[in-house]
């Protein structure tokens, strides 16, 4: 794998064909990011992101929502100013982004399915074909993970619940996973566990720099006698005896995401199941 990284090499696509360079694009007029402004003014956003969002070839179907959206000051390019609307604008404004935003969520809650603990979302990523118009499901994909493959190039089942019915928590708690003999994620390229802090969803830093278990370390993880893997989820060490298959978590609420990448039939058609993870002494 080395080897093969090593032979890669990036130039200008212009030099690559061997033709002129083209001229500079047109330089991009950044506005302030930060969610405070985004929260406070968010269609101003929204104006500025529809530029590099024309509705052009298949998104030519987005045309009459568009036109719909002009009519309230929602337009690529355009400023929106919000000091133009009357207070019952603005309220109705808030109230559609509120409502707007709870759908999302909702849809968010339900994407895919539950299995032990596991929410799995074998549909929702996709292309617009995929979507077929149901913008709620496009903007929870987003929320959940954007950018996400679809089913049959890498599945995500993500950590709800342990198997008592409580959010997974490391504050007070330790936890194990364990892959029976011969029940590994069922995945062609490679599977991983990965942990994050479910206050910020960012990784967990720790002493052992360890941030997931995943499938190229099986050479170096203990298995049970019976064959099976146990992953030891908790946020202090295991001890020396168990730290090669310790996941190092935070001191707090826990959010756990499983990847299967090129995922086998198995667990496309339901008949692998991600078992559920079970709270320890």
């Amino acid at each position: 794998m080395k080897k093969i990284q090593a032979g890669y090499r990036a130039l200008p696509l212009s030099k690559f064909q061997n033709k002129p360079t083209p001229a500079a694009a047109p330089a991009i007029v950044w506005p302030k990011i930060d969610k405070k402004s985004a929260d406070a003014d968010p269609f101003r956003y929204l104006n500025f992101a529809l530029t590099f969002c024309p509705p052009t070839g298949p998104a030519s179907v987005e045309i009459p929502m568009r036109e719909r959206f002009a009519k309230i000051g929602i337009e690529a390019g355009k400023p929106f100013v919000v000091s133009a609307l009357t207070p019952e604008q603005k309220q109705e404004l808030e109230a559609g982004l509120k409502s707007g935003l709870a759908k999302i969520k909702q849809a968010v809650a339900n994407l895919g399915r539950e299995e032990n603990g596991w929410r799995l979302a074998t549909s929702g990523f996709g292309d617009r074909q995929a979507y077929a118009g149901n913008f709620a499901l496009r903007a929870a994909a987003a929320m959940a993970g954007i950018y996400g493959n679809d089913a049959a190039e890498a599945l995500y089942p993500m950590l709800v619940a342990a198997s008592d019915g409580g959010k997974p928590d490391c504050s007070a708690n330790k936890y194990t996973l364990t892959f029976p003999a011969g029940q590994l994620p069922p995945a062609n390229a490679f599977w991983s566990v990965t942990m994050y802090d479910a206050k910020t969803q960012l990784l967990v830093a720790n002493p052992i720099n360890r941030y997931l278990i995943n499938s190229p370390m099986l050479p170096h993880l203990k298995t049970n006698p019976d064959g099976s893997l146990t992953i030891r989820i908790q946020q202090e060490s295991p001890g020396a005896a168990e730290e090669s298959n310790w996941l190092p978590a935070p001191a707090g609420p826990i959010y756990v995401v499983m990847r299967l990448y090129w995922p086998k039939e198995a667990a496309l058609d339901g008949s692998w199941k991600p078992p559920a993870v079970q709270p320890t002494k």
